[in-house]
């Protein structure tokens, strides 16, 4: 149990104690996409979704999804943001929406987390908005792309 941080020696679950780690700088950029069909990626281009805007619904959507991290994810300690920031877009050769999310702090835990769940988020706001159009969108490749800081270092998602 040693290897898992987050069970104590008798394999309980508990939440890491950071209180005695140095605060850095510390950020993480996520992605992820939603595929979608061509009559829907016209309705979003042309904004015939009845439920709205769907990209700047789902990029609000998102950032607010990184602010509420720790009350979806059990163990997240809650983050300090500095700065959570969203862009959605449209690949038409893909026919999906493509989002994603970088967020920054400086604090004593990663922000991994808050990117993840940020995207998640935009892509299930996506899938809302749409769902009356289209029943069989498919969210997927949810991924760390990068993070920096902290005593494990840097990474980035080499593709």
């Amino acid at each position: 149990m040693d290897d898992f941080t987050h069970f104590d020696h008798e394999g309980r679950a508990t939440m890491v104690d950071v209180g005695d780690k140095p605060q850095t700088r510390r950020t993480a950029v996520a992605a992820g996409r939603v595929l979608i069909d061509r009559n829907t990626l016209s309705l979003i281009v042309s904004g015939g979704v009845k439920k709205g805007d769907v990209l700047t619904v789902a990029q609000i959507a998102g950032i607010m999804g990184a602010k509420r991290t720790p009350d979806l994810i059990p163990m997240c300690h809650p983050v300090g943001t500095d700065r959570v920031q969203l862009s959605l877009s449209l690949d038409e050769a893909r026919c999906s929406v493509e989002i994603q999310a970088t967020v920054s702090c400086t604090g004593k835990t990663g922000v991994e987390m808050e990117a993840l769940t940020a995207v998640s988020t935009a892509a299930l706001t996506v899938y809302d908005m749409c769902k009356a159009v289209q029943r069989d969108m498919v969210i997927t490749d949810i991924r760390l792309l990068s993070k920096t800081g902290g005593v494990h270092g840097d990474y980035r998602r080499e593709d």
